[in-house]
């Protein structure tokens, strides 16, 4: 799946960058996740891939309580997008996939 793996997330918020770890699997042919910031690990619930688009619901206590709505766009192993919160405003998010160790290539010169 195209959303699939761990992401580094930046998210620009009023209180300042907030940098967020994503994972996101496939289980039993739904999708699942969990993100990690400020110490705190929350599972991901709602989450929707249509297409290139990658929906999904979290809530954290750090450095406030807020319950956040993400919707981003997956381009490769890139993502942009917006989180909201009720009426704040919405925030700015980008994301790099971590690279996945089962797909490294091989080293050149290394025997295959």
């Amino acid at each position: 799946m195209p959303a699939e793996g761990t992401w580094n997330l930046s998210i620009s918020t009023p209180l300042g960058k907030i940098k967020a770890i994503v994972e996101i699997h496939t289980r039993e042919g739904a999708l699942t996740g969990v993100a990690r910031a400020a110490g705190e690990e929350v599972p991901l619930t709602d989450i929707t891939l249509e297409g290139d688009r990658l929906t999904w619901r979290q809530s954290v206590t750090k450095p406030i309580r807020l319950n956040l709505a993400f919707d981003v766009t997956v381009d490769g192993d890139t993502l942009v997008g917006t989180s909201r919160s009720g009426r704040l405003p919405a925030s700015k998010v980008t994301g790099e996939r971590r690279p996945d160790p089962d797909r490294a290539q091989p080293k050149a010169g290394a025997p295959q």
